[in-house]
This record gives C-alpha cells, structure tokens and sequence, in this order.
C-alpha cells in the first residue's frame, strides 16, 4: 500500500513518527521545526508544514543560526533524547547554518538541519544563489556543512529520502555519534511527487544505549584506583548526557574521591557537596587545579580533555600521574594515553562503585580533609568576589553574578558561552542542580545565549531561564528577541554592558597585543579606539524589539531589578553597566595556564615581556605518553 505525497510532505510526516527511548520512558525526537522560508524551501518545506500543522510544531526564527542554537538548548535541556529541525532557504540561509552545526557536533548535541538546494534537475544553470564550480556541477554551498555535520546527504531523488532519513534517525539518537545532521534538499525534489510505502510512515522508536563496560577493562580500572593515593576524578558533559549524576555521587561518597568539573560537567554534583571542588583548568578553581597538579591518578568521565581542562597540556604535573578515562566514545576514552573504560558514563560508574566496594576501597582520610579545607578556602574567596560592601556603587561583574546567586534557587537554569563570564562563572557560579549550569564552551560562540535560552525555555516551560549575555555577545545576535516576544516565551536576559571585549582586551594584554582594537570606543587622536565610550543604548534596542527592560545602576537596583525579572511572566531583560572592558573584573585570576601563542620577534616592551613570560609556561608542557 502507498500513498502519494511530495518529499517534503514525506519527510515531514515521517519526523511526526521518530520516537526515542531510554530508561523505559518514551518520547517524540523531533518537538518542532524552526524555519526562515526563500525560493528554496517556501514550497516545498514550507507548504509540507503547512499541511501537517497539526502534528509538527513550526517556530518562526529571525536568523538562521540563531535558529540552529535554539534547537541545539532544547536538545541538550531534553537531555539530548529530542530535538528540533531547521529549514532554510539556499544560498546564505543554508551557508548561515554552519556556525550553529559546528557548535552542535562539537558539542554532541542533535540537530536536524533541513537546507534547501539547487536544482537537481537543472533546468536553468546557474539559478539564483548558485554557486558556479567550474570543476564540479555537483557541488553547492551546502557542502560547506559536510565537515560540521555528523551525517550529510543531498537527497537527489524522490525515493532516495526514505534510506538518507533512516540513516539520519540513526546518527541523532546514536550517543556516541550524534551531533549535526544535514539532509541538503534540492527545491524541485521537494515538490516532487511520489508513491511512497505505508510502512516508511509506521511510528519508529530509537532506542539510547547504554553500554556497560567490558569485564577486562573494569577489572583494569579497579586495579588503578585501587593502587592510586591521591586520585581526582573529572566530570565532563558525557555525566550530563547520560543522567549520571547520581551514581557518580554515589561513586564519590563510597571512595572519598574529589570530583572537579569541566564548564560541560559543571553541576554533576551540586556546589555543597563534600565531594565537589569546583572547576578544573585554566578558568578552575584553585582547589581543583592544586589537586590536579599532585595526582597520581585522573579519572575522567565523559571528557574530551579540551586545552582549557588539561591547562594546554601542563596541569597534571605528578611524575607518574595515569589516566582512567570512563567515555562511551573510544576516541575520548583513549586520551592522554589513558587506560580506556568504554561504557555509557552512568553504567560504567555503577560497575564501579560496586567492583570497589566489594573491597571496601577508600582514599586516606588526610586526603578527604585536604581537598575539604582547600574547598573551605575557596568558598571564602567566593564569598569575597560576590560581596558588595556598598549597594549605591555600580557592580563589578562578579558581584552582578552574586547578586543573581543569592536569588535562584535549584529550579533556576543560566545559560552562557563566551566572553568573561565563563571564566567567572566556572570558578564562582554555585550550581545547586544538574541542569542549572547551562554553558557551551564547546566552541564558545557569540550569540548562542538569548537563542539558546529560547530552546531551553521551550524544553522546561515551567523553570526560571537566564540568558547572560556581555554587550559584545549581545550585539552579535539579539534578533530571537523578537521571537520570544512573538510566542510569549517568558526568557530573563541579563545584559551586562562593559564597553568591549572585556575576555579578549585581558588576554590582548597578557599576550602583548595592548587591548588593540577589543574596546567599544571612539577613535583617538592617535589612532586607537581609547576615546570616550560609544553612546550605545542597548537597553533601548532590546526595548525595541519589544522587551521589557528593567535598568540597574547600583548594586540595590540590581538586586531588586532581577527579583522583578524572576518573577515576571514576560520576556525581561536586566540592563546593567558595570566596570568597562579594560579594568580588572574583581574574579580570582586564573589558576592555570592557558597557551595562545605571542609574537616570537618584536620591538614593542608588552610583546617582548609577554614571550618571556610564555616560554616559561611553554617549557613546564609534558605530552602524556
């Protein structure tokens, strides 16, 4: 039996059938469909969403990418067992796309992008928005998607669809695999017609894996622990991913073992616990960093080990230090010259905690009350970044973060990914819940908050969500603004104006590039941007796009101004001016070392103390062998 439909009605209608499954609970893949319509997709995608407006949900975005980061916060809130779809037009919408995709495979998190393409058929060459490769007619600029994506097809024929969708289902529910998929759609073949079997239509579930370890490899990774003295285990978002958090705690409250986190594995246990000691790396705490730098043993639990987590390669400087790395992906699970435990992050810690305790493992107890005062310590120095000894002074940024601290509770999500807050956010933010810390520091892109926190709104109707963006983000992507207004999606976005690039002028300085061109400025008589600041309003712009802005001058008004945003069942935003770009935060300085490379040869001082400086970071690198 079949049933004519074009391919886009097809398509649209099989995505209303995907389901997946874990743990024994069920629920639809793909929520919803975001799209911005062209000649590419408006009759053919867009006429399909139209026709099954009943059964697949259509978001209306402002920017392309914008849409992709939307749909990338409610996979990851969903915890990636549903997700969004994306359509666009061809030419710059599709091209548009590449940045969203790259953040969501960096970050293993599904999206579903439905681009649309030049003609299959080619009655007219070029078309509009064609790109002409003379060496090859196949090639159009959606194939800049193909190295971002984690599966990429262009569907070329009617009935190719139904085996480039399956594989396509496969890839966004494979836990290892998933990450951007592409399906490019020619706009002739989307109108197209054809007689398609019932059964591509039959309602599909997927099922999640969770793969336990291999008996040799737990036997291995119990032997390690067993031997080591002085172990840390570092949490990454793979704990996240896998809902983990429990046996994880569970895993540290048997074995006494300190549990520092990546900016992705940020709340895998909540701020109080004994156990926790904060961020690792170059924006970690300095309890975490000083252990990482004396222990003999790092268990790393779905990490990548990223430059930032590792300090570039010079943070784990025991003489004999090993690796465990408990990963469901082979490739992470054999990094840094690690013994590999390749198992889903909840299982694998379940099978470890057992295996241990039938031996009654647990570190020495100078080790528990070592990392205890060292967390003691730090939660001083938290205390001290956050406090606010005056409350009519404007605030520095970690007292904005306080301010917002002492208000939420663990039902609260904050959403972040570039600029300074990340750094102060990972050694200071106390994350009371699992999913309360919500930062892409994957790829650390500009403008993914406001969109973000649109997605995770979406996912979790009923929760406090935080957008916090610096003006420099803020400027790079404000559109989905209109958006949350248009659907009534009652967003907080805490706007914190400073006057540049507050992340990049510090590090311009410490590498020798003298704050060159990262501030917010007017041009001086000597050709820098060091003139007064730019008369920029962007309270009045978010006002603009329909907004409801609440403006805070000192510390008293910003406390009262996100009460009132918390409380609002609006989209808010909490304007706030703090210190500008070229003045000192008031955040602990890093504690570890992070390598961008500075000029090996000049004549200006700041580059040439800069080089000194970083060859003496760069002789301390070991390579983990």
């Amino acid at each position: 039996m079949t049933t004519r439909l074009t391919v886009a009605q097809a398509l649209v209608r099989f995505l209303t059938a995907q389901y997946t499954e874990r743990d024994g609970v069920r629920q639809r893949l793909i929520g919803a469909t975001w799209g911005i319509f062209g000649h590419g997709n408006v009759a053919g995608l867009g006429q399909a969403l139209v026709e099954y407006a009943d059964d697949m949900p259509y978001l209306q975005g402002r920017n392309e990418q914008a849409m992709v980061h939307a749909a990338v916060g409610y996979a990851r809130q969903s915890n990636r067992l549903s997700t969004h779809a994306v359509t666009t037009s061809i030419g710059p919408g599709a091209t548009n796309l590449v940045t969203g995709a790259a953040l969501a495979t960096i970050n293993h998190l599904p999206v579903l992008l439905l681009p649309g393409d030049i003609f299959a058929t080619r009655p007219a060459d070029p078309v509009l928005q064609q790109l002409e490769v003379p060496y090859a007619g196949d090639v159009s600029v959606n194939d800049s998607l193909r190295p971002v994506s984690r599966y990429f097809d262009r569907v070329t024929r009617p009935e190719a669809l139904m085996p480039a969708a399956l594989q396509a289902m496969r890839v966004l529910t494979d836990p290892v695999e998933t990450g951007a998929v592409t399906l490019a759609l020619p706009q002739d073949v989307q109108a197209e017609a054809y007689d398609w079997p019932e059964d591509f239509f039959a309602e599909r579930t997927w099922v999640v894996r969770r793969p336990g370890a291999d008996p040799t490899e737990l036997a291995e990774a119990v032997t390690t622990i067993r031997a080591a003295r002085r172990p840390l285990l570092i949490a990454g978002g793979g704990v996240h991913h896998s809902r983990a958090e429990g046996a994880l705690a569970e895993f540290a409250e048997a074995t006494g073992i300190p549990v520092a986190s990546t900016q992705a594995g940020k709340g895998s246990l909540p701020y109080d616990h004994p156990q926790d000691v904060g961020g690792i790396g170059h924006t970690g705490t300095a309890t975490a960093d000083e252990l990482a730098r004396t222990a003999d043993l790092v268990i790393g639990v779905g990490t990548r080990y990223t430059d930032f987590t590792t300090a570039s390669g010079t943070l784990f400087a025991g003489p004999d230090v090993r690796f465990l790395n408990l990963n469901i992906a082979a490739y992470d699970g054999h990094k840094l010259a690690g013994s590999p435990l390749i198992a889903d992050a909840r299982s694998g810690l379940e099978e470890l905690t057992e295996a241990l305790q039938l031996h009654d493992h647990r570190v020495p107890e100078a080790y528990v009350t070592e990392y205890t005062e060292g967390k003691e310590r730090w939660e001083q120095r938290v205390e001290a970044a956050y406090e606010a000894a005056e409350p009519d002074v404007r605030p520095t940024q970690p007292q904005v973060l306080g301010a917002l601290d002492a208000l939420v509770d663990e039902t609260d999500v904050i959403i972040n990914a570039a600029g300074s807050m990340p750094g102060d956010l990972h050694k200071l933010w106390r994350a009371r819940s699992f999913d309360q810390y919500h930062l892409e520091y994957g790829y650390s892109c500009m403008g993914y908050e406001i969109p973000a926190a649109i997605g995770v709104k979406l996912a979790a109707p009923d929760r406090p969500v935080w957008a916090l963006v610096g003006d420099g983000t803020y400027l790079m992507m404000p559109t989905e603004i209109v958006t949350a207004v248009q659907e009534g999606i009652a967003i907080k976005v805490l706007l914190v104006q400073n006057h540049g690039y507050a992340s990049i002028g510090g590090l311009s300085e410490e590498t020798g590039a003298e704050r060159f061109g990262t501030a917010y400025r007017y041009r001086a008589g000597d050709g820098t941007f060091s003139g007064a600041p730019l008369p920029v309003d962007l309270a009045a712009n978010a006002e603009s796009l329909g907004m409801r802005v609440l403006r805070a001058r000192t510390v008293a008004d910003l406390r009262s101004a996100l009460a009132e945003a918390r409380a609002s069942d609006t989209p808010t935003c909490v304007y706030v001016e703090t210190e500008t770009a070229d003045t000192v935060s008031g955040a602990p300085e890093a504690q570890a070392w992070w390598d961008v490379p500075v000029a090996e040869t000049a004549t200006r001082p700041s580059a040439v103390k800069a080089r000194e400086l970083y060859e003496r970071h760069v002789s301390t690198r070991r390579r983990h062998l």
